[in-house]
């Protein structure tokens, strides 16, 4: 998120739980099984578990996951269990606490060790950990973050820091993302568009063209190879 802050979005911008979950339906229907709640960090929004016990509740949902910073995943881990979720990743760039304070101004590292326990406790497994790097993951904080996942049984990806101004993106480390010849992914924002790319400009609002449009007309969009988005920053279509 940006230091001067965000432009706030009105309440009635913001998709509802209901609009979210029949979106999924029509989603699932035309072929998608897999789902992943994001943000922004979703554990902030009220009644994150009464919206994953509703996307949970769609039979064709084969991997339902969360990307979330973890902090609040101590309290939340049991209950998005018993609603459905399966599985999380957490980012994580360093496991310097003062590094962590910096780089995500004033955040507590010891909340996501917390978090990442609860979720073993809680069998939110596997538990991926993100790392963005800016070069190699020989960096130092790429490396004390792979010795802690060692030691703490938990998998690592890398991701190269990602510029979408300038169209920088790679491959995730460990991972398919980035990936645009085997790309198969749409990311819907917290205010109805769905995007075919993160690197690109193309969306499909869902409220103006219906669910099962939207999907066909950004499925039928999405690009050979992404390049840069102009119109967008990670902070609202998120990372």
């Amino acid at each position: 998120m940006p230091e001067e802050g965000i432009h706030l979005l009105r309440h009635e911008d913001i998709l509802t739980f209901d609009e979210i979950t029949d979106f999924t339906k029509t989603a699932v229907a035309s072929g998608i099984t897999k789902v992943r709640i994001t943000g922004g960090e979703p554990l902030v929004r009220k009644g994150i578990v009464t919206l994953v016990s509703m996307i949970a509740g769609n039979a064709g949902i084969k991997d339902l996951s969360m990307t979330t910073n973890g902090t609040l995943m101590d309290q939340f881990a049991d209950d998005l269990h018993k609603a459905g979720l399966q599985r999380i990743n957490i980012s994580l760039d360093t496991v310097d606490p003062q590094k962590y304070s910096y780089i995500t101004r004033k955040g507590n590292l010891k909340d996501v060790f917390k978090g990442i326990e609860a979720a073993k406790k809680a069998n939110l497994i596997p538990i991926k950990i993100n790392c963005v790097i800016r070069e190699s993951k020989s960096e130092k904080d790429a490396r004390e973050v792979a010795e802690f996942c060692r030691s703490n049984g938990l998998e690592l990806r890398y991701i190269r820091e990602m510029d979408l101004v300038k169209g920088t993106f790679s491959t995730v480390d460990g991972g398919s993302g980035g990936n645009c010849s085997i790309c198969n992914r749409l990311r819907l924002t917290s205010d109805g568009k769905l995007k075919p790319c993160l690197f690109n400009n193309s969306e499909f609002d869902i409220r103006k063209l219906g669910y099962e449009k939207a999907v066909e007309m950004a499925v039928n969009a999405k690009p050979e190879q992404g390049l840069n988005n102009m119109k967008d920053g990670f902070y609202n279509i998120g990372g």
